[in-house]
């Protein structure tokens, strides 16, 4: 248990037997009445997003979450097949926990996996992943001035918007919180 005087960005609450994640907060105290305590939160199971208020110095119940490093395997058809880095032992993790790590996910990549009593939350990649453009249109000769977008398909199948000079089989760097363009690997 914890009040709501302690919350912080990232800390996973037990509400109604649902998990959600704090992704922000603010302690509001008017000039009149008393202090309370204003919340987003993210539903760990669907990825709903709420706003919901506490009065200050509430109860609420915090989760226990444990965050491993763990190294993707393979795809087995079914389900992910994770590597724990430090006991070596392996998990599978449904398709419904991998959410958008799926579209950036690579043989081999390390990712954080979040387990509550057992159960996988949610897997967490680095901010950015380096993948090789599969294939993407040529950029037409008088647009690269305008500082235009163009489709291109990643080596994990995504498809993102890149600038007009990329092209395919050139490694970039893409930003896995909104799939976009965060500039070109140096070879």
């Amino acid at each position: 248990m914890a009040t709501t005087n302690d919350l912080k960005n990232g800390m996973v609450l037990n509400l109604d037997g649902h998990l959600w994640s704090v992704v922000e907060f603010q302690h509001v105290k008017p000039g009149k009445g008393p202090a309370f305590v204003r919340t987003k939160i993210k539903n760990i199971g669907s990825g709903k997003v709420i706003d919901k208020t506490f009065n200050a110095g509430t109860k609420v119940e915090t989760a226990t979450v444990d965050k491993r490093d763990m190294q993707y395997l393979y795809n087995d058809g079914t389900s992910y097949v994770f590597m724990d880095t430090q006991t070596f032992d392996q998990t599978e993790i449904p398709p419904e926990a991998m959410g958008s790590a799926v579209d950036f996910l690579l043989e081999n990549q390390n990712a954080v996996v979040a387990t509550n009593e057992g159960q996988v939350l949610y897997v967490e990649l680095p901010a950015s992943v380096e993948l090789t453009v599969e294939h993407t249109d040529p950029g037409l000769q008088g647009d690269r001035s305008s500082g235009g977008t163009k489709p291109a398909t990643l080596e994990t199948g995504k498809e993102i918007q890149v600038p007009l000079f990329i092209t395919s089989g050139e490694k970039i760097k893409v930003d896995t919180r909104d799939a976009s363009y965060l500039g070109r690997v140096k070879a």
